[in-house]
């Protein structure tokens, strides 16, 4: 695998070597800064509630709006969408600090035989994993489509407004902000190998795999999607109590 041996030699030592630790450190940190639970810190701050709660008991952008209105959806919704970009971009300055490129270069980095476009995915990955699963909720969190849709601006903002064109015309249609979700990140197994066609398989099925984990942390959405009782967007609309 020529670009995954010239990576190696420009990054230096071992994947344990002095080299790799900033990369690694870089991860750690993603996954924490993405572990922020702003739903639930906007919710007491300016609703007085406890997000958890109420509602759906998620920390996401719907959830907020339901309990706490737009004062706490807003600035939720913004908050979880900066942690993909912030995610893929600090991945993106390690990778070209490693490798002494510009950081722009990284997502194409040798190639479709290289591996700068596959770390940056992972670095998606790792946004998921740090929402979804926070660290600081006993790894509870969200449902990871405002931090997905950072991550694809973090990878190309053409790709993002793609699938943010997609979520808005469901939810539109629908008012089903979670059958908007679902709908958007299973596109990605189709879209990905279309618009990054030059890119890495590993790339591919990674990206891919964001969507399946944000369909699982919808997994409760499709239950009430299927037997009918799923909420419908409101912005008037509030709740005080735990769905039922």
């Amino acid at each position: 695998m020529p670009g995954m041996d010239r990576f190696l030699a420009l990054a230096g030592p071992g994947m344990f070597g002095a080299s790799w630790w900033p990369l690694i450190l870089t991860y750690i940190l993603t996954f924490l800064v993405c572990g922020i639970p702003f739903g639930k810190i906007f919710a007491r701050l300016f609703g007085k509630i406890d997000l958890q709660k109420v509602g759906s008991g998620n920390i996401g952008t719907t959830n907020a709006l339901r309990a706490g209105g737009p004062k706490v959806a807003v600035p939720t919704l913004l908050c979880d969408v900066l942690k993909g970009v912030f995610g893929v971009n600090i991945v993106r300055l390690a990778v070209a600090n490693m490798v002494r490129i510009e950081p722009v270069d990284v997502l194409a980095l040798n190639g479709g035989a290289g591996i700068g476009d596959t770390l940056l995915a992972i670095a998606g990955l790792v946004c998921l994993c740090g929402h979804i699963f926070s660290p600081y909720l006993h790894f509870k969190g969200g449902k990871g489509i405002a931090t997905g849709v950072g991550v694809l601006f973090g990878l190309s903002w053409p790709f993002a407004l793609l699938h943010l064109g997609i979520f808005i015309v469901v939810v539109a249609f629908t008012r089903l902000v979670s059958l908007g979700s679902i709908i958007t990140v299973l596109a990605l197994p189709i879209t990905v190998p279309l618009y990054f066609a030059g890119d890495s398989l590993s790339f591919k099925v990674i990206m891919s795999l964001l969507g399946l984990l944000i369909v699982w942390a919808h997994r409760s959405n499709v239950r009430k999607l299927l037997n009918g009782t799923e909420s419908k967007l409101s912005f008037s609309k509030r709740v005080d109590k735990m769905d039922e």
